[in-house]
């Protein structure tokens, strides 16, 4: 009598928690099906637990697409790929539900079982959920069809096959645009499994029936079907179906369709091979950088380098550059950010000449535009111009811009350009750097912006191990300790998180001789926040330096900040000194 209590306990508690009024309730039950599963068995978790799933009707979506994700991984809980098919009915129910996501989750999970499942139980259990959901009264379950033709299709025999096909060209002029949308958004994944025989034929007509259906909605998910059908015709094929197509999408009526081509566009390319996207995509893309719509011009700006690898360097200049131009002073703020964003990646395409020539003062003019994004897009990718043109020509043309940038009203700007100047340093050589950026890298310790002064701090550490600690002796140190007398005592923090950083780089000697007395003296600050970071400060140093300093030096001085009035300053303090003889004790 025991045994059989707890074989009905886990169902019966399960029964219990998806009935109750509370939704967490519910769902942890549901989180909990492969525990459940387990403690029933196999058998009686296809007999009874898969039953009773598919008959819940909870009214909950964040319960069901709970329960459409489980059922996805649930094929081990049922005895195997052999039993997989007691899976399908309550995921073909859940593909039937109103709130989308769940009917995708559904729709996953039926992808993930049908690929594990054999070709026979694909023909006698999967096909026929297929060809129900397709015929399903609800919209919702011809949507959800769509999406796993192409599990159903390789497995099929070929009456079957036929009939598939057939099923599915009907969903592509079904009456409601969410199933043609479904259907759109699908075929590429279809097509992939179609013989190449019926490819030409019977797929071509239905995507040319998508490219002129009356809701724009549809025609852009056709537009992505362009790409990957594409892929699979043989070029000569894809410049006959798809390429007029593109052209055709290129001056849609609608905006959302001409975006989604200016997007897909260099796929398109790809597909195409060169030859023909010069000849055909060309002028289709020329059109798109000079839309009406800012959208549109976005998409195809983001594109402008990719587009240009394909073509050769005389034909970018003469057909792009003048978009290009265009675009640099475009009326809308998020096209000059687009374009920004990838135009230095052009100066390799175009070589050195076309740069200097036509790309420069392009850059120029982006690099002092209003909108703090263009700025940082063009600042972040320097290097490759710099690959191109080389550092003198660099440093004459944009430098000056660069310097202006440094003190920049918009901090991200500011934090961009301090990003850049370790990369900048290398490139440009000490002598260089000295003469045009190193005061610029004393300023910004004392920015108004903590993201800044943080920055500048590692910015530094980062310019003394690229150059020496000699040099940083020379030019770095005595500029940083200077400023330990700021009167805010923000910027003091700052110079004791840069000593911090540059002690590492700097070796015992120079730590010792230079920079610890600088923090001990800090010690005796009167704000607390200087005092406790002292005592971090010294934590970091304890490592570097000799065991004999750290027992005259940094030992009394944090025994000292230990006794602080501040709880803050004791604190860390402490911290410090369990530091100090943890080191101790290990060496």
């Amino acid at each position: 009598m025991a045994t059989m209590d707890a074989l009905i306990y886990p169902i019966a508690i399960l029964v219990d928690e998806l009935k109750n009024d509370d939704i967490q309730l519910r769902l942890n039950s549901i989180r909990r099906l492969s525990t459940i599963a387990r403690a029933l068995g196999e058998e009686r978790t296809r007999k009874e637990l898969i039953p009773f799933l598919s008959e819940n009707n909870d009214d909950q979506d964040e319960v069901l697409l709970a329960m459409a994700g489980e059922l996805g991984v649930f094929i081990p809980y049922v005895g195997g790929v052999e039993h997989a098919h007691v899976l399908l009915s309550p995921l073909e129910t859940l593909c039937t539900v109103e709130e989308t996501c769940v009917r995708d989750k559904a729709v996953e999970s039926l992808c993930r079982i049908g690929a594990q499942m054999k070709e026979s139980n694909i023909v006698d259990w999967f096909i026929p959920v297929v060809k129900r959901l397709a015929a399903g009264e609800w919209f919702t379950a011809r949507v959800s069809s769509c999406g796993i033709f192409h599990i159903a299709y390789p497995s099929a025999p070929d009456q079957l096959k036929a009939e598939l096909r057939t099923i599915y060209g009907q969903l592509c002029q079904d009456d409601m645009p969410m199933v043609r949308r479904a259907a759109a958004s699908n075929l590429g994944k279809f097509a992939a499994t179609v013989e190449q025989s019926y490819l030409k034929t019977g797929i071509m007509s239905i995507f040319d029936d998508l490219t002129q259906d009356d809701q724009d909605s549809v025609r852009l998910l056709a537009v992505e079907g362009c790409a990957a059908l594409g892929k699979l015709l043989e070029p000569q094929d894809c410049v006959a179906h798809i390429l007029p197509v593109i052209v055709n999408f290129s001056q849609d009526k609608s905006w959302r369709v001409r975006y989604m081509v200016a997007n897909q566009l260099y796929e398109l390319c790809e597909a195409a091979g060169p030859e023909h996207s010069r000849e055909h995509l060309v002028p289709a893309y020329v059109r798109l950088l000079r839309d009406n719509e800012a959208e549109v011009r976005i998409a195809a700006a983001g594109k402008v380098t990719k587009f240009c690898r394909i073509l050769s360097p005389q034909l970018a200049i003469q057909r792009i550059l003048p978009c290009v131009k265009e675009l640099s002073s475009d009326s809308s703020q998020h096209v000059r950010s687009a374009l920004a964003s990838v135009i230095m990646g052009m100066a390799p395409v175009l070589g050195k000449d076309a740069t200097i020539e036509q790309l420069l003062p392009i850059f120029l003019s982006l690099l002092k535009d209003e909108f703090p994004d263009v700025r940082l897009n063009i600042i972040s990718k320097l290097d490759q111009v710099n690959q191109v043109i080389g550092i003198d020509l660099l440093s004459q043309s944009l430098l000056p811009a660069i310097v202006e940038l440094a003190e920049d009203r918009h901090w991200r700007v500011r934090l961009a350009i301090i990003e850049y100047i370790p990369l900048l340093a290398s490139q440009l050589g000490v002598g260089f750097f000295n003469d045009k950026l190193g005061a610029l890298c004393m300023q910004w310790l004392e920015d108004k912006v903590f993201s800044i002064r943080e920055a500048a701090a590692n910015n530094l550490k980062r310019l003394a191990e690229e150059f020496g600690p000699e040099w940083a002796m020379q030019h770095i140190i005595p500029r940083v300790l200077e400023k330990i007398n700021n009167p805010h005592y923000l910027c003091r923090m700052t110079i004791l998180q840069a000593i911090s950083l540059l002690a590492p780089v700097m070796g015992a000697e120079i730590t010792c001789q230079k920079l610890l007395p600088v923090v001990i003296n800090s010690s005796k600050d009167r704000v607390p926040n200087i005092k406790f970071n002292v005592a971090k400060v010294l934590q970091t140093l304890v490592s570097i330096l000799d065991q004999s300093v750290v027992e005259k030096t940094v030992k009394p001085c944090l025994v000292e900040l230990s006794e602080d009035p501040d709880v803050d300053v004791r604190y860390y303090a402490n911290q410090a000194l369990q530091a100090c003889d943890q080191i101790m004790m290990s060496s």
